[in-house]
């Protein structure tokens, strides 16, 4: 049937094409008849066409034949060329450039492109020359139902309260169909509901999903999943079809009341915890969720209601119960509590399904604990006069035990708070009392701790702040404020003011000091100065003649009196140096030294400073030069003579004719076997003449006593190894010890030291003779010679 359509459609426009021909074929006639009736008139083109439709979506193999430009002035002897151009020209439209047939190439959609304009335009082929003007025309492309609808913003979500009445508009839906909506039904949109019922509905020609059933809840079921259909051609047969999927979310309203899930709590509490201490919790449960679940809880009535509190977490949920006032076991052991818990946003449409709250009770349990001691008083102030007798006592402290065994209680005096230990409490009865002299003007306040412990359990202690004032007693004399230096010019005349002098007293009393001032008995007849009292703390010291002078006497020493007054009355005497000065016109002091040192007027003070500096800095540069040459560095010894490392020693003279100074290397002894590698040759004996010990095994010993000696190239085998190669080898220079001799020394009082020959015997040498060599081999004749029978034995 489709086709059919399309062939007639076809047909259509064929015709309308030879309509057009036919009436350009009239009024090209008539414009040639006017003309060979010679008449002027506009001349008019002599090709003419009007625009061509064509259908879209076209599937043929052929190209589509759209329409046929023709000119009066073709004679169809093919001097006549047909150009095409514009939108799509040569890619999308052809055209036969003898005939003027043009045809589509290319598959149209309308809703890509819904038209095109083209221009066309007949040259002359020999003269390449056009023969019209350039025209324009149009080819629309005709519409066809191949756009199905569609919903752009798919899936669509919604929501609505729960409980809402039927015909409460959900949400509205539109479709859009891209074929041309002023061509036929392609694009008239018809909506359904292909599922969602008997939930929802929808209105076929707007699109709005509405509630078709009432009573839906949001506790029973919270979203639904609908499916809506959009139809074009009006939802005949053969119309095409898109769908849509709408998420609905039912919000929440209050329409449940709240419930507690218990009738009674059971909570405890210590009875040492402090006030604002959380003792539990409790919620009652909604169904509902969000501002409709929150709450509001009270407690309505119990015994509790004054001792505790409750509130809402943040989350007004939960009810805080917290305590409100100090507890105690001894004087209340339970409470009870009658609490609500209610909405706190209603819903009015619901009312009739409430009351929207509920009453629980709690049993709260107060459990004890072992308490420290408490004092009758948070903290005491006493006040103690500061002449208190040692052990007298100012104040008694009490505790008790505040648990029901009323355990006994020690009292101490906490360490850090009287480090000074002047104060003492007794032990048993609180008394305080003082240990030490007080003197408030050394320290006024005395902020001490009083420690009350258990008896049964030490571990229980209270602690109270007593603060002790001591109280001021005038026990301190007054004394000038400074030690007073004044001066008097030698042109001072009689009656003049010299000084004015002032007292300090560290006593502070109620009325404040007041101080009477006066010459001392000694000078109450001093014919040179006199002391006024200004009744104001203050006093004068005046000049009873003039005529003073440096050269006469330049110091005088004027003794005060001061007495405080407040009983018992205290004073004191205290001098006061004046001296006599020389002083300019105005009074200034210039001199108060007879023998004074007057710099010449020649030299400034400034050149006299330089001078000093000048003298300071020579003496740095002195001592820096001295530190220097004292830290330079002794210069490195490449003498072999200083060079002591592994030298046993050196001895620069031997005693007793002994010449030879030449030492052993250590490393022979530790290695006897490369001894020849490492030690140097002597330098007073012929090179042959050297050691043997290379040759010599250091193998067992073969002499009476002797110690095996293996091969550990130790010092002793080495020392045992020269030995025996000494005894064995008369030829060669006597080797005695560790030191190497190149010959004997004349005038020896020992004489040959040798041991050569000594192996020829199995016999002990004797070293009595060394008893006769004299004090310097007293030590070697104790070691080896033989003790006399009359001395003690050394070991």
């Amino acid at each position: 049937m489709q086709n059919g359509f399309v062939l007639k459609l076809v047909s259509e426009f064929t015709l309308l094409t030879l309509l057009c021909e036919a009436q350009g074929r009239m009024d090209r006639a008539r414009s040639q008849e006017e003309s060979r009736a010679g008449l002027l008139r506009r001349v008019k083109r002599g090709w003419v066409w009007n625009q061509f439709f064509v259908l879209e979506e076209y599937t043929g193999l052929e190209p589509l034949y759209i329409g046929k430009l023709h000119s009066d002035m073709d004679l169809g002897d093919g001097s006549i060329k047909y150009i095409l151009s514009g939108d799509g020209a040569g890619t999308t439209f052809t055209i036969d450039d003898s005939t003027g047939d043009i045809h589509a190439i290319k598959r149209l959609d309308r809703e890509v492109k819904a038209q095109y304009l083209l221009k066309a335009q007949a040259w002359n082929r020999q003269t390449d020359r056009p023969l019209e003007p350039e025209s324009e025309f149009i080819v629309k492309i005709q519409d066809i139902n191949d756009n199905e609808p569609r919903f752009q913003d798919g899936p669509y979500q919604a929501t609505i309260p729960e409980m809402s009445t039927i015909g409460t508009e959900v949400i509205r839906l539109t479709a859009t169909d891209a074929d041309d909506p002023t061509y036929g039904n392609s694009a008239r949109v018809v909506y359904s509901i292909l599922q969602g019922q008997p939930y929802f509905s929808v209105e076929p020609k707007t699109g709005e999903v509405r509630v078709s059933l009432a009573g839906m809840d949001r506790e029973v079921r919270e979203i639904y999943s609908i499916i809506i259909q959009a139809k074009d051609m009006g939802g005949q047969l053969g119309g095409l079809a898109g769908t849509t999927v709408v998420n609905i979310t039912l919000s929440d309203v209050n329409d449940n009341p709240p419930m507690f899930d218990q009738k009674l709590y059971q909570m405890s509490v210590l009875e040492s915890a402090p006030v604002g201490s959380v003792v539990g919790r409790i919620r009652a449960k909604d169904r509902d969720i969000g501002i409709n679940a929150e709450m509001r809880y009270s407690i309505i009535d119990g015994d509790g209601r004054d001792t505790f509190d409750i509130s809402t977490d943040p989350t007004n949920l939960f009810g805080i119960i917290t305590i409100k006032k100090p507890l105690n076991f001894e004087s209340k052991a339970s409470y009870t509590l009658k609490i609500e818990g209610a909405n706190t946003h209603l819903d009015h449409r619901f009312l009739d399904k409430g009351p929207f709250s509920h009453v629980t009770i709690v049993h709260v349990s107060v459990e004890d604990i072992d308490e420290p001691p408490e004092f009758s008083s948070a903290a005491y102030y006493i006040e103690v006069s500061e002449e208190a007798e040692i052990g007298t006592v100012f104040k008694t402290v009490s505790a008790r035990d505040p648990d029901a065994s009323n355990n006994s209680i020690r009292y101490s005096i906490e360490m850090t708070t009287d480090l000074g230990k002047y104060f003492y409490i007794d032990i048993t009865s609180g008394a305080l009392m003082t240990v030490l002299a007080l003197d408030r003007e050394e320290l006024s306040w005395h902020n001490i701790t009083v420690l009350a412990m258990e008896m049964n359990n030490p571990s229980m202690i209270g602690s109270v702040s007593v603060a002790v004032k001591i109280l001021d007693v005038n026990d301190n004399p007054p004394s000038l404020t400074h030690y007073f230096e004044a001066f008097v010019c030698e042109s001072a005349k009689a009656g003049q003011l010299i000084q004015t002098v002032t007292a300090i007293d560290p006593d502070d009393p109620l009325g404040g000091q007041h101080f009477y001032y006066s010459l001392a008995p000694e000078a109450a007849n001093n014919p040179n100065f006199t002391l006024r009292d200004n009744q104001d703390n203050t006093a004068w010291i005046l000049t009873r003649r003039g005529g003073w002078s440096q050269q006469d006497q330049s110091v005088y020493y004027l003794p005060i009196f001061i007495s405080d007054g407040e009983l018992p009355v205290q004073t004191s005497t205290s001098t006061l140096t004046i001296r006599v000065c020389s002083c300019d016109v105005e009074g200034n002091v210039m001199s108060c030294n007879a023998e004074a040192y007057h710099l010449p007027a020649s030299l400034s003070r400034g050149a006299l400073i330089a001078i000093l500096a000048c003298i300071f800095v020579m003496l740095v540069m002195i001592l820096l030069m001295l530190s220097l040459r004292s830290h330079r560095k002794k210069p490195y010894l490449h003498d072999e003579e200083d060079n002591v490392h592994e030298n046993i020693v050196r001895y620069d003279d031997e005693g007793g004719g002994e010449e030879d100074t030449e030492a052993f290397d250590i490393a022979a002894m530790w290695n006897p076997h490369e001894a020849h590698l490492v030690g140097k040759q002597r330098q007073d004996m012929l090179p042959e003449i050297e050691s043997l010990s290379r040759y010599v095994p250091l193998a067992c010993v073969g002499w009476p006593g002797s110690v095996c000696v293996g091969g550990d190239s130790n010092v002793q085998g080495y020392v045992l190894s020269k030995l025996l190669e000494a005894d064995l080898d008369p030829c060669a220079p006597p080797y005695d010890s560790l030191q190497t001799y190149a010959y004997e020394g004349e005038g020896s009082v020992a004489e040959s030291l040798s041991s050569l020959q000594s192996g020829c015997s199995n016999t002990d040498h004797e070293y009595d003779y060394l008893n006769d060599w004299g004090p310097r081999f007293k030590k070697l004749a104790e070691m080896y010679g033989v003790l006399e029978t009359n001395n003690p034995p050394m070991w």
